[in-house]
């Protein structure tokens, strides 16, 4: 059952990561579990959700506005976005580096691997078992402030940096 503007983030959420620290896609840390719950807590976060790192909508249209607005964002409290997708977290990685986040970019590649949050707190895409296209505002006090997902995966409206940006 998707969260809804008003649920708090459920415990327990734990995403797989391969943290950045060489910019070098090419170059792979190890794959590490990220305590969601516990690292979201206190901060504002926009999650949110692509069918695939790479992809043509994902790659062309819904990440590369969160990147260019990233200090629109912080200016409107927001401590960082985490971008999760049912790749690995190697994949993760890599896509974040060669769209030019490095490591104090607040930024973060996640792999849905571990809790399949998408699928139990989000939406899916209806195409196997990848992620919906969707984002969250998280509250400092684990508030859901904004939870809305996109009609077809091919659109970024409701889930662009643009439409989470207006209702901050």
């Amino acid at each position: 059952m998707p969260l809804t503007v008003g649920d708090k983030f459920p415990e327990d959420v734990q995403f797989e990561w391969a943290p950045i620290t060489d910019p070098d896609p090419t170059s792979c840390g190890r794959p590490q579990t990220y305590e969601a719950s516990k690292e979201f807590a206190g901060k504002k976060v926009v999650l949110i959700s692509v069918p695939g790192a790479f992809t043509p909508g994902c790659q062309a249209y819904h990440l590369p506005p969160y990147i260019s607005k990233i200090d629109d964002l912080k200016a409107k409290g927001v401590d960082f976005v985490a971008v999760i997708a049912s790749n690995d977290a190697w994949v993760m990685s890599a896509w974040g580096k060669v769209n030019g986040v490095k490591g104090e970019t607040p930024i973060l590649f996640l792999s849905d691997t571990k809790t399949f949050f998408s699928k139990n707190y989000g939406w899916a895409a209806g195409m196997g078992e990848r992620n919906g296209r969707w984002a969250m505002v998280i509250e400092k006090d684990g508030t859901i402030a904004y939870a809305e997902h996109e009609e077809s995966p091919s659109q970024v409206t409701v889930s662009g940096a643009e439409a989470v940006l207006a209702k901050l």
